[in-house]
């Protein structure tokens, strides 16, 4: 499921192209017709990312609202679309380029009361100026949940998923089942400023990197895939930093990664 950095990546990106000028939006797949017809050739004001939610805020208080979901994708280009192909939940086409929308879990119209009940139900996004870290850690600092539960709970932390949990966890030196009653305030702290500054460099990059050159393969250079993460998805290899083999269980309904030594 595409995490945070890509949402907010995916909003500046939109509204770099479309906003300020009114968007057609179409259905090829007719599962979207109604919302499409609606909204088309309303002008686009701003484009709000909010955890793994998109708000597209249209002339008239009217929001389309998308949650790509496990297998929702974005694709686009330039100039003439091409013709409609597969399950095709929607297109917008503005600016001379073309959007299209593919398996989303959520692809529906809001209005503003709509969008406001969702987001009192969901934690503090961590690359939203507007962000409360206080809100979050009330909600882990009252649950004995294991802290990488609570990591992928969005309604303790909005847009946080299954790599920054491992990878956050690992550079905090957290045991991921250590309960949210014994996570003590100062590593909380530590904790967001560093989800903060991985996404954040995760929405410049496209990509989520998270190791430093020195507990990498290759020191120099571009980040190789193979040397961008800590613990994810390396469960059996060493450690970078300890030799340990890294483990994996689930966790969160996710594979969990971590370090038995550093996370002791």
């Amino acid at each position: 499921m595409p995490e945070g950095h890509t949402i907010h990546r995916l909003a500046r990106e939109h509204a770099a192209v479309l906003q300020g000028q009114p968007v057609a939006l179409a259905s090829p797949q007719g599962r979207f017709a109604s919302g499409a017809a609606l909204l088309t050739g309303r002008v686009l004001e701003r484009v709000e990312p909010y955890g793994k939610h998109l708000f597209y805020v249209f002339e008239g208080d009217a929001l389309l609202h998308v949650h790509l979901g496990l297998y929702g994708k974005f694709t686009t280009g330039t100039g003439q679309p091409p013709e409609p192909q597969g399950a095709l939940r929607l297109r917008m086409t503005g600016g001379g380029h073309w959007f299209d929308l593919r398996g989303p879990i959520a692809c529906e119209v809001h209005a503003p009361p709509d969008r406001d009940r969702l987001l009192t139900r969901l934690g503090p996004d961590p690359l939203r100026k507007d962000a409360d870290p206080d809100r979050a850690w009330d909600r882990l600092s009252r649950s004995r949940a294991p802290v990488g539960q609570l990591l992928m709970d969005q309604t303790v932390l909005a847009g946080v998923g299954n790599v920054y949990r491992a990878e956050v966890l690992f550079r905090a030196g957290l045991s991921p089942f250590t309960p949210g009653t014994q996570v003590r305030r100062p590593a909380w702290e530590a904790l967001w400023q560093d989800t903060r500054t991985l996404m954040r460099a995760g929405v410049r990059a496209g990509r989520i990197v998270t190791t430093v050159p020195a507990d990498r393969d290759r020191r120099s250079g571009p980040v190789a895939r193979e040397d961008a993460h800590y613990v994810y998805r390396r469960a059996g290899l060493a450690c970078r930093r300890c030799g340990t083999e890294v483990r994996t269980q689930p966790m969160a309904a996710r594979n969990l990664f971590w370090c038995p030594q550093d996370q002791a």
